[in-house]
């Protein structure tokens, strides 16, 4: 007999819901599903009517997840994955070695997705599994093999090696500010874009040049740093860009940076192998190839 309490969402809905949020376009969500852009959205109003939540935000033809969008989906990745994993045991093996490879959804696209297809057609025996979040994964309990992280590279649990420094830079739409504005001499209503993970990010910028920090009124926290990119594209308010998310931006022109280059904040990128657990072959060879990528970067 069913149970009247287990109410789940239309697995359907919940599947475009995550290959949107990790797409962040229905167009690539809807080649990820190969299905109809309509479908997707139709799926997603489905989703969102189900929760009686909005998951989404449309910000320059993007979708940007909402807060609650963002916590929806850390929430439910981990389940997703483990009904990936747990099909992927009993279909037949087709003899490549799988490696779980997790890091943020925004990095993924912007940095590894690109340089991904270099490792795959060099190892073809290696599957590259990727769990995008921005959540610290447990490497045991959450079954990953090798993790980008960020920070100081000091976490109990793995073995971490440099990958490349984090650089950041303030970024703005072309236009945004006048011509010859400085940290100094901003021009009355300037908006700060905030990523919520780093929330003292302009109080540090506004030290290092002896300035007032941005009034909590003149700010707009975020969820991620791909959403304060997309905002910032929109015009609406002066972003910390941070390599290697605005490479491509400031190369296409959707981005500049006003004040010129700045330089590395103390924290970086790392690439880590679980402690306490001898990594397959596979593992070390992509955690390798990872680095030999990341020194290219800072070349």
């Amino acid at each position: 007999m069913a149970d009247e309490n287990f109410n789940l969402p239309p697995f359907r809905a919940l599947l475009a819901f995550w290959a949107a949020a990790r797409a962040d376009r229905l167009v690539d969500a809807a080649e990820q599903l190969s299905v109809t852009e309509s479908a997707i959205s139709h799926q997603l109003r489905r989703l969102e009517e189900f929760l009686n939540v909005r998951l989404f935000e449309r910000v320059s033809g993007r979708l940007v997840l909402t807060p609650i969008g963002q916590r929806y989906l850390e929430q439910i990745e981990p389940a997703m994955r483990d009904i990936h994993a747990a099909t992927a045991a009993l279909r037949p093996s087709d003899g490549r070695q799988a490696v779980r490879l997790t890091l943020p959804p925004s990095l993924a696209a912007t940095w590894l997705i690109p340089r991904l297809g270099a490792f795959e057609a060099a190892q073809p025996e290696i599957d590259v599994q990727l769990a995008l979040t921005t959540r610290l994964l447990d490497p045991v309990r959450d079954q990953i093999d090798v993790a980008i992280r960020y920070g100081k590279g000091a976490w109990p649990d793995v073995e971490a090696a440099f990958l490349f420094a984090d650089v950041a830079t303030p970024v703005a739409a072309p236009g945004l500010l006048p011509d010859g504005a400085t940290p100094e001499s901003l021009p009355k209503g300037t908006r700060f874009l905030i990523n919520r993970g780093i929330p003292g990010e302009w109080e540090e910028w506004a030290r290092a040049h002896g300035i007032a920090p941005p009034p909590p009124e003149a700010s707009l926290m975020l969820e991620t740093i791909e959403q304060v990119l997309q905002v910032a594209e929109a015009g609406r308010g002066l972003a910390i860009g941070r390599s290697p998310y605005i490479e491509p931006r400031l190369e296409r022109g959707s981005l500049v940076a006003p004040f010129g280059a700045e330089g590395p904040t103390g924290a970086a990128y790392f690439v880590c192998l679980p402690n306490g657990r001898v990594p397959t072959a596979a593992a070390r060879r992509l955690a390798r190839w990872l680095e030999g990528q990341g020194g290219q970067a800072k070349t």
